[in-house]
C-alpha cells in the first residue's frame, strides 16, 4: 500500500485499515475517489469469501495439510481477491452506482454531500439488520476494554457472542427468567464455583443434534462475560492455537472448532459470518 496515499487499497483484502483510510480520504473532498476504492474494497470483500467457499468445496484433506497451510491458503486467497477486484465491467462498477446515487439522494435531502464511508456504512447497518446494530452497539464497550487486557479483538468477541445469543434473542437465563449474562455459552464445568443456569440445549452428538439438558456458568453483568470468556481462551493450554490466528478471521473460527468449543460441525463457518458482520457494524458505528 501506498502510505503517501490514503486512497491506495494494494494491499490485503478485508484490512480495516484500508477502509478507514477511504473514510478519511471522503472527508477530504476526494468523494469521487473515494467511492471509486469503496466499491472496490466491497467487490474484494465479496471475492474473498466466494474463492474461500469454492476451495472449501473442492479441497482435500492431505498430508501437507496444517496450520501453516491454511494461513498460506488464506493469505494467497486474500491476494486474489485484490488482484479480482476493480477489473472494467465488474461487480466494483455496479457497486459504485449504487453506492452513489444513494450519496445523491442523502445529498438532496440533508442539503450536502454525505462522506463515503458513512454511506457505506448505512449499507452494511441496513444489510445486517436493527437487532444486530443494537447488540454491538451495546456490547462494544465492554468488549473494547476486554479486548485491551486480553489482545482478543472485541469484534471476534461480540461477533462469538451474537452468534451464540442469536443476537440477544436466545441468551441463557435462570428459572425465573432473569438473564444468565452469559454471551458465551461456556459450561458450568471444570470445578467452577459461581452461580450457575440450567437449562435445555442441543449438543451433536455423532454429528446428529440431540436436546440435553446442562448448566452454565452465570454472571453478575455482561461485562464479566466478555472477562471470564477472555480468560479461557487466553490461559487454558487447550486454546493456545487459537490464540494464534488471532489475525485471522477463519484462522480463529477454525482453531475454535478444532478445540473443541462447540459440537457444531458448522460452527467455525457459522462464527466466522457472525465476526465479518460485527465488522461491518463497527465500521458503521465507528
Amino acid at each position: 500500500m501506498n502510505p503517501t496515499n490514503p486512497l491506495s487499497t494494494s494491499g490485503l483484502a478485508a484490512d480495516p485499515t484500508a477502509l478507514n483510510a477511504l473514510r478519511y480520504g471522503a472527508g477530504k473532498g476526494n468523494e469521487k475517489a473515494a467511492l471509486k476504492e469503496a466499491a472496490k474494497q466491497f467487490e474484494s470483500l465479496f471475492m474473498r469469501e466466494l474463492i474461500k467457499s469454492m476451495r472449501e468445496a473442492t479441497q482435500k484433506s492431505g498430508l501437507m495439510d496444517g496450520e501453516g497451510s491454511d494461513l498460506g491458503t488464506d493469505l494467497l486467497d486474500q491476494q486474489f481477491s485484490v488482484q479480482l477486484s476493480g477489473l472494467p465491467g465488474g461487480l466494483s462498477e455496479a457497486i459504485e452506482r449504487q453506492l452513489g446515487k444513494q450519496m445523491q439522494n442523502n445529498a438532496a435531502d440533508n442539503a450536502g454531500a454525505l462522506p463515503v464511508g458513512g454511506e457505506a456504512s448505512t449499507v452494511g447497518r441496513a444489510s445486517a439488520g436493527p437487532r444486530q446494530a443494537g447488540f454491538v452497539e451495546q456490547h462494544s464497550q465492554a468488549a473494547a476494554a476486554v479486548a485491551r487486557e486480553s489482545g482478543i479483538p472485541a469484534s471476534y468477541m461480540i461477533g462469538q457472542a451474537g452468534h451464540e445469543t442469536g443476537w440477544g434473542r436466545s441468551e441463557i437465563r435462570h428459572a425465573d427468567g432473569t438473564p444468565s449474562h452469559n454471551l458465551f455459552g461456556i459450561k458450568a464445568t471444570g470445578g467452577w464455583k459461581g452461580k450457575v443456569a440450567e437449562i435445555t440445549t442441543t449438543e451433536y452428538i455423532n454429528g446428529e443434534p440431540r436436546k440435553v439438558t446442562a448448566k452454565f456458568r452465570a454472571y453478575d453483568s455482561y461485562a464479566d462475560s466478555f472477562r471470564d470468556y477472555a480468560s479461557l481462551i487466553g490461559n487454558s493450554p487447550r486454546y493456545d492455537k487459537v490464540m494464534d490466528q488471532i489475525g485471522s478471521v477463519q484462522g480463529f473460527a477454525t482453531g475454535l472448532q478444532k478445540a473443541g468449543y462447540a459440537t457444531d460441525p458448522q460452527y467455525a463457518a457459522k462464527l466466522s459470518r457472525a465476526i465479518n458482520t460485527t465488522l461491518s457494524l463497527q465500521r458503521a458505528q465507528g
